[in-house]
């Protein structure tokens, strides 16, 4: 069965200029970081050092429209950054950016060339369709606190992924939960990509693409297929 994905009307007129795109697969084969997936971090990060030119990431339109959105729902953006502006920021620092295993590589490499949100959930764990919402406060959000998983829930009026189950990543793109992330034993995948104007439907759909080119490549006979942005 196709997996769903819906944005509510509350989020649609929150943000209107809101668009995503949706990369699945299946078959895939993840594992540690290799050097393959390094190359790709490396120089996702080479072409945004040279995509903002000595800017900061916020300063890219793309992030600071993130960043107004943020504010719309009540998120302070200096403090809770959209994971692209994050792993941006990450890229530029001494440390870079982190090795986790080769579908996150995948991915985050397609989040800072592109300074674009992104994320990955394993399949065989979302319940349902996966809805784009503002919370009520009441879902419940599993995350890993102190070393120990705990649960916890989001504002309300704060916009959230969520399936059957609860909420799957907070603040919009922020903060991803731990029961659907991608882990070395995950051999299905939905990869979501998330714009907002003045980024370009066929901006959004070259990312699109890309990711999955990184994909094929990295899990030969894997079985991926891109959405149309919606």
């Amino acid at each position: 069965m196709t997996l769903t994905f819906s944005v509510s009307d509350e989020v649609r007129a929150l943000a209107p200029g809101f668009t995503h795109l949706v990369v699945e697969a299946r078959g895939l084969v993840n594992g540690p970081s290799s050097p393959d997936s390094s190359a790709l971090l490396d120089d996702a990060a080479r072409r945004l050092a040279e995509r903002l030119d000595g800017r900061a990431p916020h300063e890219d339109a793309h992030i600071a429209a993130w960043r107004e959105t943020y504010s719309a729902f009540g998120s302070k953006p200096n403090r809770t950054r959209n994971s692209a502006e994050a792993l941006a920021k990450r890229a530029l620092a001494d440390g870079g950016l982190p090795r986790i295993n080769l579908l996150v590589d995948a991915y985050n490499a397609i989040s800072v060339a592109h300074l674009i949100p992104v994320g990955g959930e394993d399949t065989d764990h979302i319940k349902g369709g996966m809805r784009l919402i503002r919370a009520t406060g009441e879902e419940p959000f599993v995350t890993v606190a102190g070393g120990e998983r705990t649960v916890e829930h989001p504002d309300a009026g704060e916009v959230v992924w969520c399936d059957d189950e609860g909420v799957t990543c907070r603040r919009w793109n922020w903060r991803q939960g731990v029961r659907t992330r991608l882990t070395e034993e995950s051999v299905n995948a939905v990869f979501l990509l998330e714009s907002l104007a003045p980024m370009t439907i066929g901006e959004l759909e070259a990312a699109g693409s890309e990711l999955a080119e990184s994909l094929e490549k990295l899990s030969p006979g894997a079985q991926i297929s891109v959405r149309t942005p919606e």
